[in-house]
């Protein structure tokens, strides 16, 4: 890079005229980056808004179907013999059960041995029975062992777990066998090992096979584990411990405090909008059409009728409006509500047949706003996308511009500093010619 000394000929500081000169030029640069700063600032904001539609429509979703706003719960007469848990779709009303036996695998146990890695068994095949059908299983050198044994039965994978345990007694290590169905009997004969110095291991069974067996509301319910969760819709049963004589009553009730709950949570996401909204109008953006005419379509839900009866609107179950368009809910009101019509405050918010409720109606307009095709964020980044392509570009070209501009203008500085020192010299030279020349009028020698 050359390194240029202006104003040696003129006395003038070119390199600071030729700053001065480029930054006014820069002017309608410096403009398109500020619309480009404009943009992108604008843009966040759009999707800043779009994950809070996003947010209300999930909140909005959770309470559009009886099933989910109806929030159940169980209390248990006893924690003793089981537990229960409910979801969304549970029947409410009230269960008598009793567990008659709890659901068990097979075990089969084989007598005490006192090395369970020594080799001490035979080689050829050993034969696992399950449900009927008879596999065999090779024992060779390399697994002739107790614990040997018991690798090669849980690698073959026939539905019967094996564990070597130790009972803590002189031969303590014993082979235990355990099905992992309480449906398939199985039996082991390792008869067809020969040749070992120990006796074969042969299995005592120790705990035979059975269901699940509980009697519900007089109904004889069996089940392959000890969670039954089929026998009414929506309840989870864990059985603890079996007594015929003992009876369990499981009160299956609505949960208003869950209830209530979700619908704060749907307010809350409801005023995170409204407020956002209202910080934008201090920005370059806050009055676009978008912003109001989501606060405008909200604020409409908000008001709207849904059947006849003593809570068609939100506002009869304690939703208030406040000044600044966010709402506020009524703890008292909703809890009267709630305990005086329960079936109809849910039909307000889901919907009867034939009626859309309240949150299905909101959820349809937020799934219109977020979709990611023809949503509102969707379709301004694809503008702000076009904007800022055509800013970048018009930056690019002007720089190209401007660049060539500096280089013409430092040129015909240089040009004009070249002009003016040629005029420099030629005006010493004259006055050196003038001064040798002699005087007029002098006198003669």
């Amino acid at each position: 890079m050359s390194i240029t000394f202006g104003g040696l000929a003129t006395g003038l500081d070119t390199e600071s005229i030729v700053t001065e000169l480029m930054k006014i030029e820069r002017f309608p640069i410096d403009r398109l980056e500020k619309d480009r700063a404009y943009y992108n600032n604008r843009l966040k904001a759009f999707s800043e808004i779009d994950e809070k539609l996003r947010s209300f429509l999930e909140k909005a979703e959770a309470i559009d179907t009886r099933i989910e706003l109806n929030s159940p719960k169980v209390n248990g007469s006893s924690e003793d013999y089981l537990s229960a848990t409910v979801d969304s779709n549970a029947q409410l009303g009230s269960y008598q059960l009793t567990v008659l036996d709890l659901a068990q695998q097979q075990k089969d146990v084989s007598q005490g041995y006192v090395d369970k890695f020594a080799a001490d068994f035979g080689t050829g095949t050993i034969s696992l029975t399950v449900a009927g059908t008879a596999n065999s299983i090779t024992i060779d050198s390399s697994n002739n062992s107790l614990d040997g044994i018991s690798q090669a039965i849980n690698e073959a994978e026939l539905g019967v777990s094996a564990a070597v345990i130790n009972d803590g007694t002189g031969a303590p290590y014993r082979l235990v066998l355990t099905g992992n169905s309480v449906s398939d009997a199985f039996s082991l004969d390792t008869s067809g090992l020969g040749g070992g110095s120990a006796v074969n291991p042969t299995m005592i069974n120790t705990q035979t096979a059975q269901q699940a067996h509980i009697l519900l509301d007089g109904i004889d319910v069996y089940s392959d584990s000890n969670s039954v969760d089929s026998a009414v819709p929506g309840l989870s049963i864990e059985l603890l411990k079996a007594d015929a004589e003992a009876t369990t009553t499981l009160n299956v009730s609505t949960d208003r405090e869950a209830t209530t709950e979700k619908i704060k949570e749907f307010v809350a996401s409801y005023n995170e909008i409204i407020t956002f909204i209202g910080e934008q109008k201090e920005t370059g953006w806050g009055n676009d059409s978008a912003f109001r005419s989501i606060k405008s379509h909200l604020q409409s839900l908000l008001v709207t009728s849904v059947g006849s009866g003593n809570y068609s609107s939100l506002s009869r179950v304690g939703f208030e409006t406040q000044r600044d368009g966010t709402i506020t809910l009524n703890s008292s009101t909703l809890s009267s509500a709630l305990t005086n019509d329960y079936d109809e405050v849910l039909s307000l918010f889901t919907g009867a047949e034939g009626v859309e409720g309240i949150s299905t109606k909101f959820a349809s307009y937020l799934e219109t706003m977020t979709d990611s095709v023809d949503g509102l964020y969707a379709g301004r980044k694809e503008t702000t996308d076009s904007n800022m392509r055509r800013i970048d570009q018009k930056i690019i070209n002007m720089e190209a511009r401007l660049e060539q501009k500096e280089k013409t203008m430092r040129a015909q500085f240089a040009a004009m500093e070249d002009l003016v020192s040629g005029l420099n010299a030629q005006g010493d030279y004259l006055l050196q010619q003038l001064a040798s020349m002699p005087t007029i009028g002098g006198s003669s020698n």
